[in-house]
């Protein structure tokens, strides 16, 4: 049986909570980036053949560096039973210092650097190494754990940057090149080509519920290329590499890396207001199959996606979409699937308005929707254990955490705390569907029927349900 392994490129030992997309309203007082951005296409034929790419990469190898984290981690010291009695609750503690190393990406002159989020998540110290051997202490300006981006700055000015491309003019089998400092070696540069574009159901931000859309390459990438640089042949930016998935946790040709498009949208949101705020239109789709396809009267090559449902006062209702409308486009966005639908409505600005194509008995037709907010519509999460952080169920959580429709009712696990008591347990992305023999319906009735001691919990993971039990102090 052949095993398949996915390993994340961490900064070292570092394992960090992968903290979707979208633009907001910039403070007054937020410094903006100074990107340089080149929209022509990212691959062109021209018929000479090239025996060097030394020329194209020099200026990125300058804007690419080294990101060092340190994290004090505190733990208490281990004590003989019969002494124990001697310290009661103040047994001591001991620390230790836990050292990642990643890469990142300079993107504004002003010191801006793009990286990964699990490279910088729960760093007490970060060290930024540049090209040129300049060291300077870096801070975090936001990171979201959704789509694993990171932006972090130096006070530094007149810096080396990167040229942002469009990453959405990739195409399968365009050359590119990937700069990072992979397992500590120092600055190295691979070659490879995009070996496919838009995937996104690989499961490596599952447990955040996160919004995939990975560039597939295979170019070498190895642990320590992390929040490093894909650049095109023309040594433009073109992604964030990230994850890789090999047997052996390292190169086996198959690494991913975030599209430009999408990293710069997550930081535009981060710098501008910390967090990154995401679009809701408020319909449940499911795929469309051939069967259903012809059921709805439309050719079997079709695609699109179906609306089982829509939510009730939600933007959808409101402009007029219907269930069993067939949404094939969000502005210039096709979709395809329910993951594209859900990548293109969170990546559009709350508040403004989206044009959707759908096919409504067959005939093409276009709605204006204002869409919401995601941030807004999400029910309020709380903790029912301590370290256990749990949501009502909605359509949202079902798309995120790609939940079985046929479970109506319940509450999700949207975190575990690091060293909480049931995290060998629970997990993100379980369904709670009962407490004790009784129905669970939102928050507040998992809350109240949590009781000390023993407690029986019917669960669904992964479409399997079971019984587990917890016991409360």
């Amino acid at each position: 049986m052949k095993t398949k392994f996915l390993t994340r490129v961490l900064a070292a030992a570092m394992v960090a909570s992968l903290f979707s997309i979208g633009c907001a309203q910039e403070k007054p007082s937020a410094p903006k980036p100074e990107l340089k951005l080149d929209s022509s296409p990212v691959g062109e034929n021209t018929g000479k053949v090239i025996t060097s790419y030394a020329d194209v990469i020099d200026p990125v190898q300058k804007a690419v560096v080294s990101v060092y984290s340190t994290k004090i981690v505190r733990e208490r010291v281990r004590i003989d039973p019969f002494f124990r009695q001697f310290f009661g609750d103040q047994i001591p503690e001991r620390e230790s210092r836990q050292e990642g190393l990643g890469s990142g990406v300079v993107v504004s002159t002003n010191g801006y650097i793009l990286t990964n989020n699990h490279v910088v998540a729960g760093a007490d110290e970060l060290k930024v190494l540049l090209a040129d051997g300049r060291e300077f202490v870096a801070k975090v300006i936001g990171a979201d754990e959704k789509t694993d981006v990171a932006v972090i700055k130096i006070d530094e000015t007149n810096l080396p940057v990167a040229t942002m491309a469009d990453s959405d003019k990739l195409r399968v089998g365009d050359v590119v090149f990937a700069v990072g400092n992979p397992l500590g070696v120092g600055q190295t540069v691979t070659m490879g080509i995009v070996s496919a574009t838009g995937r996104n159901s690989l499961g490596l931000l599952e447990e955040v519920g996160g919004y995939e859309n990975f560039i597939q390459t295979d170019a070498a990438i190895n642990m320590g290329n992390s929040g490093g640089a894909l650049i095109d042949a023309k040594g433009r930016l073109i992604g964030i590499n990230t994850a890789i998935i090999s047997p052996s946790r390292g190169n086996s040709g198959i690494g991913f890396s975030i599209p430009i498009n999408q990293a710069a949208g997550v930081m535009n949101s981060l710098i501008a207001t910390g967090k990154v705020q995401r679009g809701y239109l408020g319909v449940a789709g499911q795929n469309l199959d051939p069967k259903l396809a012809e059921s709805l009267g439309v050719p079997a090559s079709t695609k699109g996606v179906a609306i089982s449902d829509v939510v009730k006062d939600s933007p959808a209702e409101k402009a007029g979409l219907k269930r069993n409308d067939i949404i094939t486009k969000v502005n210039k966005g096709v979709v395809d699937s329910p993951f594209a639908l859900r990548l293109v409505v969170a990546q559009i600005v709350p508040g403004t308005e989206a044009t959707v194509t759908v096919l409504r008995d067959g005939k093409e037709k276009t709605f204006k929707v204002k869409m919401g907010s995601l941030d807004e519509h999400s029910g309020a999460a709380d903790e029912i254990l301590p370290g256990v952080t749990v949501k009502t169920l909605d359509d949202e959580l079902r798309s995120q955490f790609r939940l079985d429709r046929r479970i109506e009712s319940g509450v999700v696990i949207t975190e575990v705390a690091d060293g909480s008591a049931y995290s060998d347990i629970l997990v993100p992305g379980l369904v709670i569907v009962e407490i004790n023999r009784r129905p669970v319906a939102d928050v507040a009735g998992a809350k109240s029927m949590i009781k000390p001691g023993l407690n029986v919990l019917l669960v669904q993971y992964r479409g399997v349900l079971r019984y587990v039990t917890i016991n409360v102090k």
